[in-house]
């Protein structure tokens, strides 16, 4: 190991200021090293702000289009996709942020510390250096009195012998020489021990200067040049371990991404955009064969109970026109509807809506043997009852709207059981409130909470109608299949006069519900996320737990799964992975 006060190999002014020089240039390093960190923090930070941009550019809006597309596996993935580039964004923000602290902030706290210590060093080196070169200004001043006193006591000695050897001289002279002489060697004598001890003095301090004090400084500077050449190295080891931690997170967001594609499945998004647009319609039948030749009654076979002509009879009297089902701008004729007082309502089963008929006679004459069910422009749209959807699309919706009233209920009935518990706090301790402050809040949710009971009872009473999920419901031989749509017609002949126009044709209630029995399994998941289920209806998991997919999810974002020992609940859609059997 070589230290440098021990490596003295060059003239002491040229290793201070190599020293100096080799420190300095150790700052200089990790103050550039400190700015580079931070340029590369910078760009960290604006590389995440632009993908967090990104992902907010073509993640959709509350509530648009794009959203309610979401429901589709590849539209589902897209959005998973900037989920985990959203989570991306934010782990090279955690770079940027440890970089800055562990590295920039701390190097940076460290150099100030170098700094302050490299400049006591150089001081205490410079101080030993001036006070040596004070000490030899000292011996040199003493050698070269020494030298002239030296001189003076020479000549003085020289005149005293010439002056004692010349014969016109007095004894006087020659004893004032003589005087003179040794005098002048006296000083030179005393120039001589002082000369004699600066010089002493200076070795002994030459001796300490070099071989005691800038060695001891030249170590000192040499372990703060270790330990900063130390504290870079651990920087540079930060540089690559900053990153290399969030590595794992950055392979999750990347096997999301994976995972986003993988989860596409074509054949589902097909049933899923069959379930949401079937109307329930059934396919038209058979358009009869009328043969005018033989002259057949036409009245007779009005009221017969054959099978009911439907729309596409007038393809027999207009073969060159396009027929439509559900053409806007499509007009009835006026004698279709004229012996009818009230429009169409829905029918309570899952076919088309049925009409309600009146007594007028005329409705066995041949103008209104067809009743047209198609929603037409001259009937009024109840939007609220969404009798203006088909079937299968008003029981979706009727449902939604029964879970957003139930909602809101739930609501209503927690802020009045704590409205309830803060009255009770306030009856026993009047020092904290005053309880007929909270009357009118009691009084509004209440209010609130009737309203939207009465809003429960008539949507369910039409979903009851429209024959939704869960009622006990039996539909005749005319009912309507949910696979099929038509534009549904009737035969009004077929019904006798004496029936009631509140009458629902196509549906009967049995007295009696049957019990409900548990639907098979339709495939299985398994949970990515712990789902505590703290809602009504929906069922808690944990992570990695497998359990029974019992129906998927409608497009809502729900699926109703259920365990082996019988319990069922609804769970978030992504909360899990799903396998539908094939």
């Amino acid at each position: 190991m070589f230290i440098w006060g021990l490596s003295l190999d060059f003239v002491l002014q040229d290793q201070c200021d190599i020293i100096d020089k080799h420190t300095q240039s150790g700052l200089d390093l990790v103050e550039k090293y400190v700015k580079f960190v931070k340029e590369r923090t910078e760009i960290e930070q604006n590389y995440a702000k632009q993908l967090r941009n990104l992902t907010k550019k073509y993640s959709p809006k509350r509530g648009s289009k794009e959203e309610q597309e979401c429901r589709f596996s590849n539209h589902q993935a897209f959005l998973d996709i900037l989920n985990e580039m959203n989570d991306y964004a934010g782990q090279r923000e955690l770079i940027a942020e440890n970089m800055m602290i562990n590295i920039c902030i701390e190097l940076t706290k460290y150099l100030q510390e170098l700094k302050q210590e490299r400049k006591m060093h150089l001081s205490e080196a410079k101080k030993a250096q001036q006070s040596l070169e004070g000490t030899y200004k000292q011996l040199d001043n003493s050698k070269k009195r020494f030298e002239r006193e030296w001189r003076e006591a020479e000549k003085a000695a020289q005149c005293a012998e010439k002056t004692d050897q010349d014969l016109n001289a007095t004894k006087a002279d020659v004893e004032k020489a003589k005087q003179q002489a040794h005098m002048r060697t006296h000083i030179a004598e005393e120039c001589k021990n002082d000369y004699a001890s600066q010089l002493q003095k200076y070795n002994k301090e030459q001796n300490q200067f070099y071989f005691t004090d800038m060695p001891l400084v030249f170590n000192r500077l040499q372990d703060m040049d270790e330990r900063r050449i130390k504290k870079l190295a651990q920087g540079y080891i930060l540089f690559a371990d900053t990153e290399r931690h969030v590595m794992p997170i950055i392979g999750k967001c990347l096997e999301g991404m994976t995972r986003a594609g993988t989860n596409v499945n074509e054949s589902n998004d097909s049933v899923v955009l069959i379930e949401q647009h079937k109307s329930g319609f059934e396919r038209p039948g058979d358009v009869e064969f009328e043969d005018y030749s033989q002259g057949i009654n036409r009245a007779s076979s009005d009221s017969s109970l054959g099978t009911p002509k439907g729309p596409l009879e007038l393809l027999g009297k207009n073969k060159n026109k396009t027929f439509r089902l559900f053409n806007k701008k499509s007009k009835l004729p006026s004698s279709s509807l004229s012996p009818f007082s009230t429009p169409p309502t829905p029918s309570p089963a899952n076919g088309p809506p049925s009409p309600q008929f009146g007594r007028d006679p005329l409705t066995k004459t041949h103008s209104t043997s067809l009743l047209f069910l198609c929603p037409t422009s001259h009937a009024p749209v109840d939007t609220e009852g969404f009798t203006h959807l088909p079937p299968e699309q008003r029981r979706k919706r009727l449902q939604q709207k029964i879970d957003d009233i139930s909602k809101e209920l739930q609501k209503e009935m927690d802020q009045s059981e704590a409205l309830g518990k803060m009255k009770d706090v306030y009856e026993k301790n009047p020092q904290m409130g005053d309880p007929a402050s909270l009357a009118p809040q009691i009084t509004q949710t209440a209010q609130n909470m009737e309203r939207l009971r009465g809003e429960l009872s008539k949507y369910e009473s039409w979903l009851a109608e429209a024959g939704g999920r869960g009622d006990s419901i039996r539909y005749s031989t005319h009912s309507l299949n949910n696979n099929e749509f038509s534009c549904a017609l009737f035969s009004p002949g077929t019904i006798s006069d004496d029936t009631d126009s509140s009458q629902a044709i196509y549906t009967e209630f049995d007295d009696d519900f049957e019990e409900e029995e548990l639907a098979a399994p339709i495939g299985q998941c398994t949970a990515l996320y712990n789902f505590p289920g703290s809602s009504e209806g929906t069922i808690s998991m944990q992570e990695g737990e497998v359990l029974s997919v019992v129906e998927e999810d409608k497009g809502d974002g729900w699926t109703r799964v259920r365990r082996n020992n019988g319990d069922e609940g609804y769970i978030p859609t992504s909360y899990a992975t799903i396998t539908l059997n094939k």
